[in-house]
């Protein structure tokens, strides 16, 4: 429920940066951003939820956590046809049902294990032979793809988003760490002395900040209706397939437990693509806005429809931010 309602607070602080920013587009003097108090308002909206994953993350294992961010992709699209007064497709309601029954599904059938984290059991996980096979393997990849990335001036979104969810995988195993040790040196137990402790916390910053750098420019040459589902299908899978590997989190569950919680996971993807599909991107004219006017049906831009320079820039930034607070938000 904490990580639900996180979702949509951070779904509703979306929506309230992106209109600061419209409101602050056709302005005949231009002012920064961060002088528009709607603006803030979105900002501790977004801190809020993320406290509200934060608390999650202490209650529930990170492959329950990870896929219902899916609920703040269904939230800014239903909460734009309310704030931004945008139309309601048939999409968005067959979109909306399939996310909603497959969050049923992931709550229902998430595995059900609660761990007390401490420095000597991080420490037996990272040098387990199934971590070990999975680092590797991790490397191998994102070296490859870094090459063709590099070297061969490849930025297709695939090759962005893989390297985005390569690294995500390990800040979701750092940032669980960190705030295991923390939680666990709280109740009297002195965790924060161990050597593992920093460097997992140097793996969890490192990764997050190269997360953002490949996260922002996939935003800066995609539109965000296609970022936002690939980067959320590998964002999860690479989350769940960290907790599976490193904190075995589906030690001991059943099959069926298990086919249904994939299961809701697919819904809740298909969900998600489903929505976001066909979602054309306008671009602005701003000599002809009616700044009277709140954005959506009968103008010229909303919050999936909006293609000025300025804006987009500051919504990607805003957008990578969310991505790169959602996953230190454990801590």
């Amino acid at each position: 429920m904490l990580a639900i309602t996180g979702n949509f607070l951070i779904s509703i602080s979306l929506n309230i940066q992106k209109y600061a920013h419209l409101r602050l587009a056709c302005q005949a003097n231009q002012k920064p951003y961060y002088t528009s108090k709607l603006w803030w308002c979105g900002i501790i909206l977004m801190g809020l939820g993320e406290l509200g994953n934060a608390a999650a993350y202490g209650f529930a294992p990170a492959t329950l956590i990870a896929p219902l961010g899916c609920v703040s992709v269904i939230g800014s699209a239903f909460i734009s046809v309310l704030f931004l007064k945008e139309t309601m497709r048939a999409a968005d309601m067959l979109g909306g049902t399939l996310t909603i029954a497959g969050t049923y599904l992931l709550v229902t059938f998430a595995p059900n294990v609660t761990q007390e984290l401490t420095a000597t059991k991080i420490q037996n996980y990272l040098i387990s032979w199934q971590f070990l096979i999975y680092v590797i393997l991790e490397i191998i990849i994102f070296c490859i793809l870094l090459y063709f990335y590099k070297r061969k001036d490849v930025k297709h979104i695939v090759v962005l988003l893989m390297m985005v969810a390569l690294l995500a995988s390990l800040t979701i195993i750092s940032v669980k760490a960190v705030a295991g040790m923390i939680t666990f040196s709280a109740k009297g137990k002195m965790q924060l002395t161990y050597p593992i402790f920093y460097i997992m916390f140097i793996t969890m910053v490192t990764s997050c900040v190269f997360q953002v750098k490949f996260l922002n420019q996939s935003m800066q040459l995609y539109n965000a209706t296609v970022v936002v589902p690939i980067n959320f299908v590998f964002f999860t899978t690479s989350a769940i397939i960290a907790g599976v590997i490193f904190y075995q989190e589906f030690q001991g569950a059943s099959l069926l437990s298990v086919f249904m919680f994939l299961f809701g996971c697919l819904l809740s993807f298909l969900g998600v693509f489903v929505i976001t599909r066909n979602r054309e991107e306008e671009h602005l004219q701003v000599p002809y806005i009616d700044c009277g006017h709140i954005p959506g049906k009968g103008t010229l831009y909303s919050l999936t429809s909006y293609s000025s320079p300025h804006v987009d820039c500051i919504y990607s930034v805003c957008v990578s931010c969310c991505f790169m607070l959602r996953t230190l938000s454990v801590i």
